[in-house]
């Protein structure tokens, strides 16, 4: 049933609800043409291909990961590069680690700068070699920006948005606002704006209230159902950091973000770093909306990877001390001499996931929410995310531990770091 040249991976395999102990994925052409256990591989016919492997009972098989919120990696900064060349490297240090389907993501700048930055980092969209673009602002709260310099915050603008989404050959995917700020929500916004030209909004950066955020969720989730939208549901950027904190008599928009997902008509982005979020919060946001809610992500910076020191964000300046990331005050600022906030991680993603099963989150959820979940949102079920029959050959191989042994994209090995 299998060609000579069929891939053969043994392991534990994870799949979306079980892990299957004598697991085993058959790839050829760069697609996935079985995954299951071994005795029901050999019971349809992949007994000489699979019989010459073998067991791996130490391992887990999971499908490669899928990072929707990536500034960089490796030295790189995708805010700040200028050819594709020099992306590329901060896309490999992740691969290497088996994120095989990224979103580059920007940070707020210059109109000029962002179109700039898109069109650098759209020429690896149509090379295959990430799956598209995240815009994080710049229609942001001054109040919640953390890492965003103020100078480039701006109101909402229809015209950047279709500009930017112009700039980026249409792989523009996501693009993070906040609902308080003018020209955000409502008839003619940027929020219909951005379903309009197939980008699926994400709540984050903000101080809004809690009704605000409901008038954002309802408003975009709406018009992804009346545009018949592969993409979604609407995400919030990586919940609790950058966001109003949570008070039992001023609720702000976590409470309506978790309310949403717990219905269904959101997914919920959390940092899992043991930087941004404690691992109880982590559990407990699990506990309350489950797997299929949750979006496990690195927001990783240009130090993921690499050792402390000084880099660049966009235009802000970040010092790194113990693998925490955090803005450096400009002399003279109020914050001068002071702790910056937090600007983004240095953690890749299936650091993210093993810190989630550490802190009590089932394996098979965790990775869920690293894999197949983000899929979704790209509208990108049954080619990335999974390990099932005509899925892209995308698997990380880890050790008990979850530490990277093998990675396979499109069936090809990738060098491990």
């Amino acid at each position: 049933m299998t060609d000579s040249g069929a891939l053969v991976v043994r392991g534990r395999l994870v799949q979306p609800s079980a892990v299957v102990d004598d697991g085993v994925v058959v790839a050829s052409g760069g697609r996935v043409t079985f995954a299951g256990s071994v005795s029901d591989a050999l019971a349809t016919g992949y007994g000489p291909a699979v019989e010459t492997v073998p067991p791996a009972p130490g391992t887990y098989l999971l499908p490669g990961l899928v990072d929707l919120h990536n500034h960089g990696g490796g030295g790189v900064s995708f805010p700040d590069v200028t050819t594709a060349s020099e992306a590329l490297a901060g896309v490999l240090e992740h691969r290497r680690h088996g994120t095989t389907t990224l979103l580059a993501s920007l940070v707020t700048a210059r109109p000029e700068v962002l179109l700039e930055r898109a069109s650098v980092l759209a020429e690896l969209a149509v090379a295959g070699e990430i799956e598209g673009l995240h815009a994080e602002g710049p229609f942001l709260s001054y109040h919640r920006r953390g890492a965003h310099n103020p100078a480039d915050l701006q109101e909402g603008s229809v015209d950047l948005v279709r500009d930017l989404a112009e700039a980026a050959r249409g792989y523009l995917r996501t693009m993070t606002i906040a609902p308080e700020v003018p020209g955000v929500t409502g008839p003619g916004g940027v929020a219909e704006a951005l379903v309009e030209a197939g980008v699926l909004p994400s709540l984050g950066h903000t101080d809004g209230s809690t009704e605000q955020a409901e008038a954002l969720i309802a408003q975009v989730t709406a018009a992804l159902a009346a545009a018949g939208s592969p993409l979604g549901p609407l995400t919030a950027t990586h919940l609790f950091n950058g966001m109003r904190p949570l008070h039992h008599r001023r609720p702000g928009p976590i409470a309506a973000c978790l309310a949403a997902a717990a219905r269904g008509d959101m997914v919920v982005e959390l940092i899992g770093d043991g930087v941004h979020l404690d691992p109880a919060t982590v559990r407990s946001v699990f506990d309350m909306v489950g797997p299929d809610q949750v979006v496990l992500v690195t927001d990783a910076m240009a130090a993921a990877g690499v050792a402390d020191g000084r880099y660049e964000l966009g235009p802000m300046s970040v010092e790194v001390l113990d693998g925490v990331a955090r803005v450096v005050p400009e002399e003279g600022s109020p914050e001068a001499g002071g702790e910056g906030p937090i600007a983004g991680g240095t953690a890749h993603l299936i650091d993210v996931v093993r810190l989630a099963v550490a802190g009590g989150v089932p394996l098979v959820d965790a990775v869920r929410s690293a894999t197949a979940v983000p899929a979704r949102v790209l509208g990108l079920t049954g080619e990335v995310g999974s390990l099932e029959p005509g899925a892209r050959a995308d698997v990380l191989v880890t050790d008990a531990t979850l530490r990277p042994l093998r990675v396979l994209r499109q069936g090809i090995d990738v060098a491990v770091a």
